[in-house]
């Protein structure tokens, strides 16, 4: 199954793909960035909640299956879930993110909004699986996966983000979960791959995940154009200073006879 790049999916056309395309995600945090994912193919963003609020999101990016999130502690409990999410399904989201509970991702599906979770390495609760590490690399963390995507399942969810496990745990859960899998940093059977726009245009100045793979280097395009913005300012300023401007050729002129009468005016008022 072949699916064009101007086609904005839904729920039940990523379900009808898993195993027939591999879709590819990208988290977008500018207007920019999202209107190049667009014109790239990129099917599915992740979105910051407020971008999907601008009215210029869906201009830019049309076609994209957007789903926005934050981490639920930033959110808060089951109502508050409720009352960030209708919004944004108001204003275009095809699914929102929940790590929070199972009873609040049961509620959002009971709602019918599209819930995608979290499972393996899930960063705001990394504490109960040892840091920011794999997950699901010994027989018993590689069963707790299991365990969520089930839970999940059981809740209503249709997709799940599945990150930084290993290849062949993903690929086995591929078989068995009825989930739409985002794989980030889990291996090839994900039926998404996903990354940060910041990793894959080299705009990440800090720790790069191993499973980043780097395709432009904005970061060092950023620094050549911030010192050409320095040098340029800094032109500016000495040619104010040292009064080379402005020149004449940057100055509003008026004959001589109308200045010479404005400055009579202007003594005769006193």
């Amino acid at each position: 199954m072949t699916f064009a790049p101007s086609t904005r999916h839904s729920v039940a056309s990523l379900r009808a793909s898993r195993g027939k395309h591999r879709h590819a995600m990208l988290r977008v945090e500018t207007m920019d960035e999202a209107a190049a994912a667009e014109a790239a193919g990129v099917e599915l963003f992740s979105v910051p909640p407020a971008m999907l609020m601008d009215r210029r999101f869906r201009e830019v990016a049309p076609n994209a299956f957007a789903i926005p999130g934050d981490n639920f502690y930033e959110i808060g409990g089951t109502g508050d879930f409720l009352r960030w999410a209708f919004p944004l399904v108001r204003h275009g989201a095809d699914a929102v993110y929940c790590s929070g509970s199972l009873a609040t991702v049961r509620a959002l599906a009971d709602h019918a909004i599209p819930v995608c979770g979290h499972v393996g390495l899930i960063p705001s609760k990394r504490t109960w699986t040892g840091g920011f590490r794999a997950v699901g690399k010994t027989l018993d963390s590689a069963k707790l996966v299991w365990d969520q995507c089930r839970a999940l399942e059981d809740a209503g969810a249709f997709a799940a983000e599945i990150e930084v496990v290993p290849d062949a745990i993903t690929a086995a859960i591929a078989e068995k979960t009825s989930l739409f899998l985002i794989s980030m940093g889990a291996g090839a059977a994900g039926h998404a791959q996903y990354l940060f726009s910041d990793d894959v245009l080299g705009q990440n100045r800090g720790h790069l995940p191993r499973h980043a793979r780097v395709y432009a280097n904005l970061a060092a395009e950023e620094d050549r154009l911030q010192a050409m913005r320095i040098a340029a300012m800094r032109q500016f300023a000495n040619d104010v200073h040292g009064g080379a401007y402005p020149s004449d050729e940057y100055l509003v002129k008026t004959g001589e006879e109308v200045a010479e009468a404005f400055r009579d005016w202007l003594s005769s008022t006193g």
